[in-house]
């Protein structure tokens, strides 16, 4: 597969089948992989993206295509590019930041 995708990208994502209390749905997901992997491998690295507003720690609140909603890092998977249904958009740099230190935090 030749698909082009990169690191801050919002794509529509097919995340069924989910077992247990895995995130479902089809739903908007931030690519976080780094572009070189993007670019070589058939699978991406994305978290996320929920309008359920919860105040956990793992979640960066976030507004996309003006609409508040939070990424759920604690939700983080690898899925294949196969999954991904069409490009959405991007998010900005200060959001990416925030999703990026999470994950330092989250994963230390």
């Amino acid at each position: 597969m030749d698909m082009v995708v990169a690191k801050k990208e919002v794509w529509l994502t097919l995340l069924e089948p989910t077992i247990g209390s895995e995130i479902n749905k089809t739903r908007p997901c931030v690519i976080i992989s780094p572009d070189i992997a993007n670019r070589y491998k058939e699978n991406v690295v994305i978290v996320p993206l929920t309008s359920t507003r919860k105040n956990f720690p793992s979640r960066v609140d976030c507004k996309f295509e003006n609409k508040n909603g939070q990424l759920v890092i604690d939700q983080i998977r690898s899925v294949d590019k196969t999954r991904l249904v069409k490009k959405l958009g991007t998010i900005d740099e200060a959001t990416s930041n925030k999703v990026y230190e999470m994950i330092k935090i989250y994963f230390k």
